[in-house]
């Protein structure tokens, strides 16, 4: 590897030290629904989206809440010296993409059938921390 590549990976390393991100994949519910939650949190502090969470009553809440606080765990798995309270901590992406539809059939009246798509979704949340502290 040429130094000047070596260079821009380790650059791009000391960039990526400071970003974690969880993923869940699969999720039972349908992206629209997702997405409604997912709103609420996007840009939010991540204390202040972990109560948004908390007393949202959507049930996809509960699952985000869960995704959020694996994040923040996998950001304190990475930055060990650092303190969570000090880093500021925030949702700085939320992204919620269609996943496998199962598809099943209900009959319909006169032997026909339609078609019923159970949808999931796969959601990935990015937690970043506001003081760039350069060592």
């Amino acid at each position: 590897m040429g130094s000047r590549k070596k260079q821009m990976a380790e650059a791009i390393k000391a960039e990526k030290k400071q970003v974690a991100f969880a993923k869940l994949n699969n999720c039972p519910t349908s992206p629209r629904k997702m997405r409604l939650v997912a709103d609420l949190v996007r840009g939010e502090k991540a204390d202040k989206a972990l109560q948004i969470l908390r007393f949202s009553q959507k049930e996809a809440s509960r699952r985000l809440e869960k995704l959020l606080l694996s994040a923040i765990a996998n950001w304190q798995a990475k930055n060990e010296d650092a303190d969570i309270e000090e880093a500021n901590l925030f949702v700085k992406e939320i992204r919620v993409d269609g996943g496998t539809m199962l598809k099943r059939l209900r009959p319909a009246p006169q032997g026909r059938a339609h078609r019923i798509r159970k949808r999931s979704n796969h959601v990935t949340v990015v937690v970043d921390s506001l003081n760039k502290t350069q060592s």
